[in-house]
């Protein structure tokens, strides 16, 4: 119980925090309203614990032999995060009676997951820290992807409910494009982290 209470604490204090997710999600709250972004709510919760039991039970052996394959997955997760920004930046509701944008799908949200380069420090991260080589490695990875599964729900319903009480302080088009460019410019920032080389220790 008490790895199980330390993972959590992980997952709720990744889960959170503004990330590039957790920003999106907000907008869709704001732009969408619940019912609209409850798939995109349910791939986020769902697509990050998939991906850690992916990389836990396979794909890590396959970094090490090829870390020009997670390199690759880290350019392409940060230029579609930047396209995001620029469509996050230019969305729109039916405030003037026009829909410009739509939200994220289920798969849309889920594949964002493998792609999004702090999902992959995230899952990579749980999994040397709360897995040891002197228990049997597929039942710790289940048990860090259940608990992430767990915390992952509370976590998003947050933000998503966040953006929609925003959405009542904004009264016109022109607030809400402030809002939306306010989370665009917020979006590049948070990448910019992981465009940073690592700092040798």
């Amino acid at each position: 119980m008490e790895l199980v209470f330390a993972i959590a604490l992980f997952a709720f204090s990744a889960g959170i925090t503004p990330d590039p997710n957790n920003i999106m999600l907000m907008t869709s709250g704001v732009n969408f309203g619940i019912k609209r972004s409850i798939p995109h709510l349910l791939g986020i919760s769902l697509g990050f614990p998939t991906m850690i039991l992916a990389v836990g039970l396979g794909l890590s052996t396959l970094f090490q032999a090829y870390p020009v394959i997670h390199t690759v997955i880290k350019v392409v997760g940060i230029t579609y995060l930047l396209y995001l920004s620029w469509l996050i930046a230019n969305s729109s509701n039916k405030m003037e009676g026009k829909q410009v944008s739509k939200p994220f799908s289920f798969i849309q949200a889920a594949a964002f997951q493998w792609v999004n380069p702090k999902g992959w420090i995230m899952a990579v991260g749980a999994i040397a820290t709360f897995t040891t080589v002197h228990q049997e490695l597929n039942s710790q990875i289940i048990t860090i992807a259940s608990v992430f599964l767990c915390v992952a729900f509370p976590c998003a319903i947050v933000w998503l409910s966040f953006g929609v009480a925003l959405k009542r302080i904004l009264k016109n088009e022109r607030q809400q494009r402030i809002f939306n460019v306010s989370m665009a410019l917020l979006l590049v920032a948070s990448i910019i982290p992981m465009m940073l080389p690592a700092t040798p220790q």
